[in-house]
């Protein structure tokens, strides 16, 4: 099949490189076409192995009693790997296991590899099953050994003889040498040609087995953000989650970085994707609204984010993502600044609250200070955290084109609302029109933040008003 390759297979405390160890290592390596080293040993991870591991395998704690470490094993495994590929079946898990053990130990892993889930799929593309079990059914294979490293090596070695048999050992060779030259680092079950992703700015949503999204992102250069997932599995529990359950990359073009920015936070809002934990709706999101009266008590109250009202932006303040930290704030703001706990609805009770009594309260309580007085150092207070009202009539447009000006698109905002994206005249009579409601499109904090780091970048076109009609339609 190729020059040199070594047939591996690990076994492990669980899935995650990054935290899980290694139990168990297998190699077979091939040159020229002939065996020329078998190696297996048991690896002491150094913690229990998870009941469930155990089941699984059959390795269990009291075998690995004295089995060596795996920076003990390097002197044997170093050579076997010297100049040949690396091949595994889903072999981004075990190159992954193997580079993080190898840095534990500081040693660099720099060799190719290639993945027989992916080669299985292109010699039998009209079959569905390519993982390990359905190949063996498919072909008469048997594992008195299924789940020890050696004997998943065995059946390795077994399929790739009966591919050569059936399929011809040139045909064999170029598909290997394909998936090497293309995509061989590519998620084993990914049924995507990632050559056809744009490298232009838009949206990506990763898509398993079931209806939701496992991860949506946005990126100006869309093939170059997806593939990174993927060459960085080994370093972090979620892209190699990724890695292994994504089966197909849906795209959605936009003509630039705002257009993504936007189109992200919505989607990721509407469709709650598994893996994405930034941008997901916030129903905690809370701020203070000062009372227009300074002798109502309490003078602020919390509005949770649903019913934030752009039209009331100046009297609210601060944007907490919960009643805790808000409270928080605002307690030391009252430290700071002697403000009245009782009187900001903080403490309880009648009469002198209990900062007066340790003179760290000017006295609103009891009415020592007007409170008038007090309600002017509370919004001095707050002064920073004072939300922005709306500078416009109305709606306003925020024009975006691409590079080669070949795709435009308008963002029309109201009240700090992302209305939608329009392309033409007759979208934004559609969006005008009917106003849409749902996950995305109340106020949302992100939006309302890109917004206003927009507005303070003088190097940017700022929003023009939208009045009824597109002055400069796409």
């Amino acid at each position: 099949m190729l020059a040199s390759y070594v047939l591996l297979d690990l076994e492990t405390t669980g899935t995650d490189p990054v935290r899980d160890r290694i139990t168990e290592i297998a190699a077979i390596r091939i040159d020229q076409g002939r065996e020329t080293a078998r190696w297996s040993s048991l690896v002491d991870p150094g913690r229990p192995i998870p009941p469930y591991i155990q089941r699984l395998t059959g390795i269990h704690d009291a075998m690995l009693a004295g089995a060596p470490r795996f920076e003990q094993l390097l002197g044997e495994l170093l050579p076997l790997l010297d100049g040949a590929v690396l091949v595994a079946h889903n072999v981004r898990f075990d190159h992954g296991f193997l580079k993080n053990e190898m840095a534990r130990a500081g040693v660099e892993l720099r060799t190719r590899t290639l993945c027989t889930v992916r080669l299985s799929r292109r010699l039998e593309p009209a079959q569905s099953g390519h993982g390990l079990d359905a190949i063996m059914r498919r072909h008469g294979l048997h594992n008195p050994a299924r789940h020890r490293a050696l004997g998943d090596v065995l059946v390795l070695q077994s399929w790739l003889q009966r591919m050569a048999a059936l399929h011809g050992e040139d045909a064999l060779r170029e598909h290997a040498q394909a998936l090497l030259g293309a995509s061989s680092s590519l998620p084993p079950n990914l049924r995507h040609d990632l050559d056809a992703i744009p490298e232009g700015p838009g949206v990506y949503l990763m898509h398993g087995d079931g209806e939701i999204p496992l991860y949506i992102g946005k990126s100006v250069n869309l093939r170059r953000r997806v593939l990174s997932h993927f060459q960085a599995d080994h370093r972090a529990a979620r892209e190699m989650r990724l890695s292994q359950e994504v089966r197909r990359v849906e795209i959605r073009e936009t003509a630039g970085e705002l257009g993504a920015l936007l189109l992200e936070a919505r989607l990721v809002k509407q469709l709650q994707p598994l893996l994405n934990r930034r941008l997901r709706r916030d129903n905690t999101l809370c701020s203070w609204r000062i009372a227009e009266d300074p002798a109502q008590r309490p003078l602020l109250v919390l509005v949770r984010g649903d019913d934030f009202e752009p039209p009331d932006f100046e009297r609210l303040y601060g944007t907490y993502r919960s009643r805790r930290q808000a409270q928080t704030v605002l307690r030391e703001l009252a430290a700071r600044h002697a403000l009245c706990l009782r009187v900001l609805g903080l403490e309880s009770g009648s009469g002198r609250c209990f900062a007066h009594q340790l003179g760290r309260c000017r006295g609103a309580c009891c009415g020592e200070e007007p409170a008038r007085l007090h309600a002017a150092r509370v919004q001095a207070a707050l002064a920073a955290e004072r939300l922005r009202a709306w500078p416009w009539d109305g709606p306003v447009a925020l024009r975006e084109s691409d590079a080669e000006g070949l795709r435009c698109e308008v963002h029309v905002f109201d009240q700090w609302r992302h209305l939608g994206t329009v392309r033409d005249e007759a979208e934004l009579d559609e969006l005008l029109r009917t106003p849409r409601r749902g996950d995305g499109y109340g106020f949302d904090l992100d939006t309302y933040r890109l917004l206003l780091a927009r507005l303070a970048d003088p190097r940017l076109p700022a929003p023009q008003p939208l009045r009824a009609r597109l002055a400069q339609p796409c």
